[in-house]
């Protein structure tokens, strides 16, 4: 089994790893996608935004892999491409999720339904499609990114997002146990992050007053940049963390002191 103290270069900590990242094209995802090829990782990225996929493959190298998180079947069929196109895979990254923001009163089903396809579901299908892969490798790991809302909700409007987000937890949590030894999973529970999900009420016109009482919640009186969340995941899901498996880890700035 490979530990940290087999390895003597720590910058290319994901030489010879095989990564299927999902939200790559920006935000989060991008971020991680930027320092695993740094570090050495064949990276699989996925995302639904085609044009900026490719411009992060154009930047990054590795393979772009656009799809739709709510088809099923399209997920199933890019895990598969992904291990075909990078010889296998050694580490699962879900990043993509979206938001929603509606009460309870105004959450149709069909909102509902969409929130938890993309956060939950999917990974689900992800790690499933991906299980044959990881197995064939010693020291496997999955990273799923859920949110600090699911730690602590802030809002009335969050239900759909803190239960999607708080049902990816306890799926880790699961993994982790069924999984271990040969896979880890653990989660990140990042916390306000300025990324283009976020951008307009952290910097849109008039809306200082509403970026500060976001920042206010916070112990570090900010929005955490995307790459001080991507360093966690990178850590997640190293050879670094070869002892680390069912763990909810807040990286938050001290709102939910989890």
């Amino acid at each position: 089994m490979t530990t940290p103290t087999d390895r003597t270069d720590r910058n290319a900590r994901y030489r010879g790893r095989r990564v299927y990242i999902t939200g790559a094209a920006s935000g989060i995802g991008l971020a991680t996608a930027r320092i695993l090829a740094q570090e050495g990782a064949a990276l699989a990225m996925v995302d639904i935004d085609a044009a900026g996929l490719q411009s992060a493959v154009d930047e990054l190298g590795g393979h772009c892999l656009p799809v739709d998180l709510t088809d099923g079947d399209a997920v199933d069929r890019s895990v598969a491409s992904a291990a075909e196109l990078l010889g296998g895979l050694d580490c699962v990254i879900n990043v993509a999720g979206v938001p929603e923001g509606r009460g309870l009163a105004e959450l149709d089903p069909e909102i509902w339904a969409r929130v938890f396809a993309i956060n939950l579901t999917a990974p689900y299908r992800i790690c499933r499609a991906a299980l044959p892969f990881l197995s064939a490798q010693d020291g496997s790991a999955i990273v799923n990114v859920a949110s600090g809302e699911a730690l602590l909700p802030s809002a009335a409007g969050t239900p759909a997002y803190a239960a999607s987000k708080g049902g990816l937890i306890s799926f880790t949590k699961a993994l982790a146990a069924g999984l271990a030894p040969t896979i880890r999973a653990n989660a990140i529970c990042p916390g306000l992050t300025d990324t283009p999900m976020v951008a307009p009420y952290l910097h849109g016109p008039g809306n200082e007053q509403l970026a500060a009482s976001f920042a206010a919640r916070y112990s570090m009186k900010r929005a955490a940049q995307p790459v001080e969340i991507a360093e966690a995941i990178a850590f997640l899901g190293s050879h670094e963390a070869s002892y680390i498996t069912g763990a909810t880890l807040a990286v938050d700035g001290g709102r939910s002191f989890h």
